[in-house]
């Protein structure tokens, strides 16, 4: 199996813990993903207070408009430093998506690291060659410039 990364950096001019209160809540994922992914939250576990063992099930519709259920799982958390999400159930083969915070002078610096690995051996290479990196890159884009757009840049 083929694993795939997909890193994003960006500084933004809040401080640490208005950052983590934002990023930390899975109900603010629908505020920075495109509406073309379909993204909606079916259920959290546990109440919104994100935790280690959260389980928390979406649909999303990547891939013209058909929809597909996802299901992630909080596996770490450093309160105010990072978090994990990996995928239990969904699309790729493996998701492990860290979220780091860092303090920077004048805000903070996030971390988005992404490991993945799509299913079907020499096909999911060629869907990931296709497809999947370069829709990764628009969803994260996306982010970023959204990100910016709410809290502004240094």
């Amino acid at each position: 199996m083929k694993i795939y990364e997909h890193r994003t950096i960006q500084s933004i001019p809040i401080g640490l813990e208005e950052a983590w209160d934002f990023f930390s809540s899975p109900r603010n994922l629908d505020q920075i993903t495109p509406d073309n992914m379909g993204f909606r939250i079916l259920s959290i576990s546990g109440g919104e207070k994100m935790y280690e063992g959260q389980i928390i099930h979406y649909k999303v519709a990547p891939v013209a408009r058909i929809p597909i259920r996802w299901t992630t799982e909080i596996t770490h958390i450093k309160e105010g430093k990072y978090f994990v999400d990996e995928q239990r159930f969904g699309p790729y083969a493996m998701w492990h998506h860290e979220h780091h915070f860092e303090e920077i002078e004048g805000g903070i610096k996030m971390i988005d690291h992404v490991h993945y690995a799509i299913p079907l051996g020499f096909i999911g290479r060629i869907a990931n060659t296709l497809l999947v990196k370069s829709r990764l890159n628009e969803i994260f884009d996306y982010r970023y410039k959204k990100i910016e757009e709410l809290f502004g840049t240094i």
